[in-house]
């Protein structure tokens, strides 16, 4: 195993009702902006929640924060910011908002004149305007990360920054809130979890014993309790477990000295950036076609995989790795999730083209654990996920 060092300065505040907390952990005299999206919060008592724990500081709110966070409307947030001297934000959603919330902390404090830059150029921000969260839709594990991933509508792009004076000061972690989330999004939370995980894990083996038990963990968390949560949302015991595995898949612990991933979300957000699918949604779709590609490379962790977490036995690593991947699809149709890419679109035709051009465009010539995937071998896996 590498060495490493891991830091992670954000507070977690993890069980019931404790969203009356906010108060204690934002600075007195600081003029706050809420920001969240649609409105849910609204209809399932959180907004109510925060707006009275908000009672003793100067509020703005901005709301209207879509699914995949959009630059275009942040921009309108960044004016309000610097009109009103905001000087403390709240994030009250799930990733999508808290991903908006880390672009603007950088984007406050950034010098330059296109705050586009900050993603186009990979710039990592070290010192970002201070906010919390109130997580509503476990997912993306946003709330206990430095990273964020933003969409530009008028160039179809979605790209990712990050940096470490984008995390969080604090994060409410209530489980309750899981009871008023729509099926899809559940679907949604668990499948985006669950691939987090893999990103860090489904590579090759490095004799890194306890950080492979803590990814299966996980894993094997998410499998057992995916039922339950489904079924019954209101379920406390299931959802603080399902809460806190997707704040665990991405909080920044299981990568640490061990080789990763990503190309899987590399590809996946081109989806969402060209088609407006739901990033858990293009993870599904390409993850399989992702490890049928990479069979030889991946198929130690592969059958690893398959007898550790599916307790699978057979007799020889090929029968192992394929049948994990199966499983893995497997599981992705029990959440109602589509794995190929002609269910959610009728114009996939010259998607795989259209990446490949892409990924050439910006340099991005060597993806996965060991930077060897090509553009050329983008398109190919995108292909197979038709």
């Amino acid at each position: 195993m590498l060495n490493f060092e891991f830091q992670n300065p954000t507070k977690i505040i993890f069980r019931r009702d404790q969203i009356s907390k906010i108060a204690a952990e934002i600075p007195q005299g600081a003029r706050v902006m809420m920001l969240y999206g649609g409105g849910s919060i609204k209809t399932n008592g959180i907004y109510e929640q925060v707006s009275k724990a908000l009672a003793g500081f100067e509020v703005v709110e901005f709301g209207g924060i879509p699914a995949n966070p959009e630059y275009e409307i942040l921009l309108d947030a960044l004016q309000v910011i610097k009109a009103e001297s905001i000087d403390f934000m709240l994030a009250v959603g799930g990733g999508s908002v808290i991903d908006g919330v880390k672009f603007l902390s950088a984007a406050a404090l950034y010098d330059g004149d296109e705050p586009w830059n900050i993603l186009k150029n990979s710039v990592r921000t070290f010192k970002g305007l201070p906010f919390g969260t109130v997580l509503t839709i476990p997912a993306t594990g946003s709330e206990m990360n430095s990273g964020a991933v933003i969409t530009r509508k008028a160039t179809q792009e979605k790209l990712s920054m990050g940096g470490p004076g984008l995390f969080p000061v604090f994060s409410i972690l209530d489980p309750q809130v899981i009871a008023s989330i729509p099926k899809r999004q559940l679907a949604n939370g668990i499948t985006d979890a669950f691939t987090h995980v893999l990103e860090q894990y489904m590579t090759y083996p490095t004799e890194a014993f306890l950080q492979d038990r803590f990814a299966e963990s996980i894993m094997q968390t998410l499998i057992e309790i995916a039922p339950r949560v489904m079924n019954n949302p209101g379920d406390y015991e299931a959802a603080a477990n399902f809460m806190w595995s997707c704040t665990m898949a991405l909080n920044g612990l299981i990568q640490k000295g061990v080789p990763t991933d990503w190309a899987v979300h590399a590809i996946g957000h081109e989806l969402t950036a060209l088609f407006g699918i739901d990033h858990a949604r293009t993870l599904s779709v390409i993850a399989p076609s992702h490890y049928r590609f990479n069979f030889e490379a991946k198929k130690a962790k592969l059958a690893q995989y398959a007898e550790r977490v599916w307790g699978l036995e057979k007799d020889d690593t090929d029968s192992l790795a394929n049948a994990a991947i199966e499983k893995t699809e497997a599981f992705f149709h029990s959440l109602e999730i589509d794995t190929k890419l002609s269910a959610y679109t009728d114009q996939f035709e010259g998607t795989a083209e259209k990446i490949e051009q892409r990924f050439q465009e910006r340099g991005w010539l060597g993806l996965g654990e060991h930077k060897s995937l090509s553009p050329a071998d983008v398109k190919q896996i995108v292909t197979m996920s038709y």
